[in-house]
């Protein structure tokens, strides 16, 4: 039967329209995880079994207050867009540029926005393991012109005088990165072995690239807010969201980045709090009111987005007047005296023979108390235990120990960090 009601048609084709869109969409839609490799586990290729877990501490406990400064330059910048980008993090992840692709291992930061890898001719690179990436042995490189929006997104850009986009940034620790900025497939085995690209990925071509990046990484993956980022660049794919799972440094297993669907956190137990927009875009600022231990609690000056949550950063930083508030309440809740650290690098230590017994913490954010546990908290350094929160004189960080064993799930579209309890190491 032949429908001729020019109401039925109209309606028929609205339908068809919106079933064809909503198809596209779900094809459009991407889920995926990856391995993450903690650069001083024992799985890591960076792993120097010469170090204890002490000397590893007390060296990312330095890379934090690194990273702190060079955070707080960034912040402190008058311009918001500054190409002097900070120390790079903790994680590493593997990844594939081309076509054919050709694997290989980069930082994932997500205190830094731009993708780039060490590509030839490189006239000044840093030694890394494998060849660097020859962009004439991919057929889908691309060059990407002065004119292009990414090219404009640079916060520091030259066009050369066939016109292609060459971007410039350095780091806090003076490490630098140069080369041409450019589009190629980017693609990454996930962890249930499955392929997932994503063509016309823009990267920076890094022709020189100095300074203290470490071999064998060869480059960094950017997983900040801004526009270069990787989940800004495939955020329609993923569904805007992303999430991690950091196991404990002990751990046999590794961590994992989760991607699309499968970065939604569906166990119970979660609590979200709001992400609060700030300059730089780059950085993923909370609102913290209070840390509390039993019935007292220290609360901080101004709690309006008044903290980064941060993958790379080891330690958790509070500025001085919150931090000195939160330490005069941790050791009424210990009882014993503390003991100096005798190398500088933490605050408040106690000896291991006097068999504390370390309190629970939570951390109101707005809207999500979290409550820590000791593994996220304090830590061994030799023959003492210190806590792994120290002070700032200029801005807070939420860092990596304090997430352990947390599903952190980061929803741009509605723009909140959700957290749940979880065992990483099942993950």
């Amino acid at each position: 039967m032949v429908h001729k009601n020019p109401l039925f048609l109209v309606v028929a084709v609205i339908f068809s329209t919106l079933l064809v869109h909503a198809v596209v969409g779900a094809k459009a839609s991407m889920s995926f995880s990856v391995d993450l490799i903690h650069r001083d586990s024992p799985t890591s290729p960076l792993y120097n079994a010469s170090l204890t877990s002490s000397d590893i501490l007390r060296k990312n406990a330095l890379h934090s207050m690194a990273r702190l400064k060079h955070f707080h330059s960034l912040i402190d910048q008058k311009s918001v867009q500054s190409s002097v980008i900070p120390t790079e993090g903790n994680y590493l992840m593997k990844l594939s540029f081309g076509t054919p692709p050709v694997e290989y291992l980069a930082v994932a930061d997500t205190g830094s926005d731009l993708i780039w890898i060490q590509c030839v001719p490189c006239p000044q690179c840093y030694p890394q393991d494998s060849p660097p990436f020859n962009p004439q042995a991919s057929s889908t490189y691309r060059k990407l012109p002065c004119g292009s929006d990414s090219c404009q997104a640079l916060p520091r850009k030259q066009c050369t005088d066939t016109n292609e986009c060459q971007y410039s940034y350095s780091y806090g620790d003076r490490s630098f990165t140069v080369g041409t900025l450019s589009t190629d497939t980017l693609s990454f085995d996930s962890s249930d072995g499955q392929k997932t690209e994503f063509p016309t990925t823009v990267f920076g071509c890094g022709h020189k690239n100095q300074g203290k990046f470490s071999s064998p990484s060869a480059g960094l993956v950017g997983l900040g807010g801004g526009s270069l980022s990787l989940v800004s660049q495939i955020s329609t794919q993923i569904d805007n969201r992303f999430s991690y799972c950091l196991v404990p440094r002990s751990a046999s297993s590794g961590s994992k980045l989760l991607f699309g669907q499968e970065a939604i956190i569906s166990r119970p137990g979660a609590v979200s709090t709001p992400l609060t927009t700030k300059n730089p875009p780059t950085f993923y600022f909370l609102s913290l009111e209070g840390v509390s231990i039993g019935d007292e609690t220290a609360k901080p000056i101004s709690s309006q987005g008044n903290i980064i949550i941060d993958s790379g950063t080891t330690l958790t930083l509070l500025e001085s007047n919150f931090y000195n508030s939160l330490e005069s309440i941790v050791k009424n809740a210990i009882g014993a005296d503390p003991v100096q650290d005798p190398s500088g690098t933490f605050s408040l230590c106690y000896g291991t023979e006097t068999n504390i017994k370390v309190p629970d913490m939570v951390f109101h954010f707005s809207g999500a108390d979290l409550r820590l546990q000791p593994v996220n908290t304090f830590g061994n350094n030799g023959d003492l235990l210190c806590m792994l929160i120290v002070p700032s004189e200029s801005l807070s960080i939420f860092g990596n120990y304090a997430q352990i064993n947390f599903q952190v799930e980061h929803d741009l579209e509605k723009k909140k960090v959700s957290f749940a309890p979880t065992d990483c190491t099942q993950q």
